[in-house]
Parts: structure tokens; sequence; C-alpha cells
């Protein structure tokens, strides 16, 4: 069975890569920069959506990235 969790996009956040999912809802709640995903990041699996894993997946992202600055 494929796992989305694995295959991820560049998205419209420059160096971000996030399952297509992720990107699908975070395009859905307005969040399009890197400084609103960053704000956003402490209440990710509230938004619809987005479970327990994916808010992981994401926050592991910006931690790579934030890292690489």
């Amino acid at each position: 069975m494929l796992n989305h969790y694995k295959e991820r996009w560049e998205g419209p956040i420059r160096g971000l890569r996030l399952p297509l999912a992720a990107w699908n809802i975070l395009h859905n709640e307005g969040i399009t920069t890197i400084d609103q995903l960053t704000a956003a990041a402490d209440r990710l699996e509230r938004l619809p959506g987005i479970g327990l894993t994916m808010a992981r997946v994401i926050r592991e992202e910006l931690a790579r990235i934030s890292a690489a600055e």
C-alpha cells in the first residue's frame, strides 16, 4: 500500500518538501509562507485533515529548513 507520508513534493514554500495532502490542506487554510507556517506550527493538529503524523512530518520539515539557514 502506498504511504503518502513518504512521497514529498516541493511546493510554494521554497525548500520545504511535504506530502501533497499537506500542501493542499495548508493552501485551504491560507498558509502560503514559511512565517505563516511557523506561526501555526503549535496548532497543526487542530487544522482539518492534519493528524498527529502529518503534523510531525511538517514540523520535521520546518526544523530541517531552519537548520539549513
